[in-house]
């Protein structure tokens, strides 16, 4: 039977604790339907260039976790194509265990997260640092941000899926409360200019009647 998707993640230990707490039938049912996808579609393409910042997940060679938070423009972890992911790596405080991890273990998580729309969406794969490759860090370099860049952060996606929205609570950035309050103006200056234009409307009548 050709492995699924999700085994990366469902392994016969984990299944074994779905099965003894009564999980395992919907996620066996998930699975017949197609399950989890190892590709990137439009809809994840387009959650990637909303996000300013996710989670890497590392470990070392014996399986000592390491989650790392990366972050930066809008949209800096770049799509290169559908099972290639990348970011200019930025200097920073040097400590380079994600660096260090990824040298003698590939597997890599990325954990990305929408608070305002409570949506979370888990990549797993395997990931590398890539340096002295000028052609590739011009792909994902953003020219406005104030940093230095030292190399580039390649993820190869073996799987993805969204998470439920259970337990997110919303939060949001100041650009996006500043965002809200322009669309929340914008909209109350065109009720009241509805209001005008009805209440003139209104008025013209009155003087008719009363003409």
């Amino acid at each position: 039977m050709k492995p699924l998707i999700s085994d990366i993640a469902f392994t016969p230990s984990v299944k074994a604790a779905q099965e003894k707490r009564g999980s395992r039938a919907s996620y066996a049912k998930m699975e017949q339907r197609g399950g989890w996808q190892d590709k990137v579609t439009s809809m994840l393409a387009d959650f990637i260039a909303e996000r300013d910042s996710f989670y890497l997940g590392t470990a070392t060679v014996d399986g000592q976790p390491y989650i790392q938070h990366r972050g930066g423009p809008k949209g800096f972890l770049k799509v290169l194509d559908e099972h290639t992911l990348a970011m200019a790596d930025y200097t920073g405080n040097r400590q380079y265990i994600s660096l260090g991890n990824l040298t003698e273990n590939n597997k890599a998580f990325i954990f990305l997260m929408d608070y305002p729309n409570q949506t979370r969406i888990k990549i797993w794969g395997t990931s590398e640092f890539v340096e002295d490759d000028a052609e590739l860090m011009a792909r994902v370099v953003d020219s406005n941000y104030e940093a230095r860049p030292e190399r580039v952060l390649i993820f190869r996606i073996k799987a993805w899926d969204v998470n439920c929205q259970q337990h997110i609570r919303q939060r949001f950035t100041p650009e996006g409360i500043a965002s809200e309050k322009e669309t929340l103006r914008q909209r109350i200056r065109e009720l009241e200019a509805t209001n005008a234009a009805l209440r003139r409307q209104l008025e013209e009548a009155a003087d008719r009647v009363e003409a």
